[in-house]
């Protein structure tokens, strides 16, 4: 029996589907009633994966509604289904044409079907997120402060400054009752806070961000975050590697981490030294710290271990 790949493209209003390789095609409604008729006819059909674009969010609910039947998914990456489409000289762009071209993408590429996170890891990846955005909101209205001359707006960015950091100390106690009222989750942030540098936030970013932490292995937990780097190379030519992609969120989290780690981790900092003392760029080392750090603590989720120097 052929493998069965389908492809959606999901809009704000429709789901488009693409079906191969008997290449049908049907669009339906995104609500209850289109949903209920997408689910039926996939699970009528046994497809070997169900590829969604991301879509700005657009895509969790039809995400949740496949996974909800069990069905093999595969959140992908716009970039690199648009990559594939222009490789395979689909220049034109329309929601069907891009539903087949998702499903093309599946069946060439095979991405791995992964699980999604469930409702209260979805939340806290929310609320750690929402908390990003204040402190960038601080650190600007900070910066601002600094520079006006006006006292009534230095006055009105006081007030301001004051309500983000009311609202911030509220997601902080959020966060902190949703990690600590989670066995799971405290045990896991219990576990990655004994690394010396990783402190909770740190933690709870990469619990609420990589729920894949500890399932996958090294080369794939660092596709995954952005920071496993790729060899440009053609013929005699070879080009610096280079890293890209990725979750930035986490992928931040595991460079403060590695910055933190240092200066107060022998074995990181050890290991730091030495690429400099090889010729290594600052930069270069750093990516690699980083990458060591988030295999170390991919290690201690999967063996649920503390950290140990030796």
């Amino acid at each position: 029996m052929d493998a069965i790949y389908v492809g959606i493209d999901v809009s704000k209003d429709w789901l488009d589907v693409h079906i191969l390789p008997s290449a049908e095609a049907f669009a339906v409604a995104r609500d209850g009633k289109g949903l209920n008729e997408l689910i039926e006819r996939l699970l009528a059909i046994k497809p070997t994966l169900v590829a969604v674009e991301a879509s700005g969010g657009y895509e969790t609910i039809v995400a949740a509604a496949i996974a909800g039947a069990h069905l093999p998914l595969a959140v992908v990456n716009p970039a690199q289904v648009r990559h594939f489409a222009q490789a395979i000289g689909k220049r034109a762009k329309t929601d069907p044409i891009d539903a087949a071209v998702i499903a093309h993408f599946a069946d060439a590429v095979k991405p791995e079907p992964r699980e999604l996170p469930d409702e209260a890891a979805r939340l806290l990846a929310e609320i750690v997120d929402r908390r990003k955005q204040l402190v960038e909101m601080l650190v600007a209205e900070h910066q601002r402060e600094k520079r006006v001359n006006s006292v009534r707006v230095r006055k009105g960015i006081a007030r301001h400054i004051a309500t983000l950091d009311k609202e911030l100390q509220k997601l902080d106690g959020d966060i902190d009752s949703m990690v600590r009222g989670s066995p799971v989750w405290r045990e896991k942030e219990d576990l990655l806070t004994t690394f010396p540098g990783v402190a909770n936030k740190i933690a709870r970013t990469v619990l609420a961000d990589l729920p894949e932490l500890g399932q996958l292995d090294r080369r794939k937990i660092a596709s995954l975050v952005g920071i496993a780097p790729f060899t440009r190379q053609s013929g005699m030519w070879k080009g610096k590697s280079m890293i890209a992609g990725g979750r930035s969120g986490v992928r931040s989290a595991i460079f403060m981490a590695a910055f933190s780690a240092i200066r107060c981790n022998p074995v990181i900092r050890d290991f730091y030294q030495g690429l400099l003392a090889r010729g290594k760029p600052k930069m270069v080392a750093l990516i690699a710290a980083a990458r060591k750090v988030l295999t170390i603590l991919n290690a201690m989720i999967r063996d649920k271990k503390q950290w140990q120097p030796a």
